[in-house]
């Protein structure tokens, strides 16, 4: 079994760097692949999980930690967004909130403007698939955000909320997520690329 090591590297590189071997490889092929932290951890179990992949957790060391992703034998092929379109489906929306206010200006006036954003996403006829928060927008979806029960409200109703897991360790808000999911770069921009409408407040 090839072992991977992508201790010391940044998200997406740990997921990109594994997807291309799994990808090349045979059906049924298992690696091994060393991250340093537990972020880099749920990336690739999200990663597996997105793809149909095994996930196995392995030796955790307080340097490293060792998971094993499996191929799988007959994978399944998801349809693209061209083909969902030919088939009648709505547009993807995705929501990509970059910072806790919105605009440039006074930023008293941008929390009160995305916070009212927030709310009055709620109150439309057609709801975002995903809204993803990332930099600055992580503190929208932690402890202290006035927008956590809007937010709560969209994800029972169905649409994906995901946070970036490098923003939420770099502000030190990992232990504060209060809604939604962690996420990590690589499905940042796959889910963008894969929107047919993106809108950013």
């Amino acid at each position: 079994m090839e072992t991977l090591d992508h201790t010391g590297k940044s998200c997406p590189i740990p997921v990109i760097e594994t997807k291309k071997v799994l990808e090349a490889a045979a059906p049924g092929t298992s690696v091994e692949v060393v991250v340093d932290n537990p972020t880099a951890v749920e990336n690739l179990a999200k990663f597996a999980q997105q793809r149909g992949y095994g996930f196995t957790r392995g030796a955790q060391q307080p340097a490293d930690f060792h998971v094993v992703l499996t191929k799988p034998d007959a994978p399944a092929a998801a349809p693209g967004p061209a083909a969902a379109a030919a088939a009648g489906r709505r547009p993807v929306k995705v929501v990509a909130v970059s910072a806790p206010t919105m605009g440039e200006g006074d930023d008293r006036l941008g929390a009160t403007l995305l916070k009212g954003f927030l709310y009055a996403l709620t109150e439309q006829d057609t709801w975002p698939d995903t809204v993803l928060f990332y930099n600055g927008g992580a503190y929208l979806t932690t402890a202290g955000s006035e927008s956590i029960e809007d937010l709560r409200r969209l994800e029972d109703a169905g649409v994906e909320i995901l946070t970036c897991g490098t923003c939420l360790n770099h502000y030190g808000l990992a232990d504060s997520l209060q809604v939604g999911g962690v996420t990590n770069m690589y499905t940042i921009v796959e889910t963008l690329m894969a929107a047919d409408v993106v809108i950013k407040p």
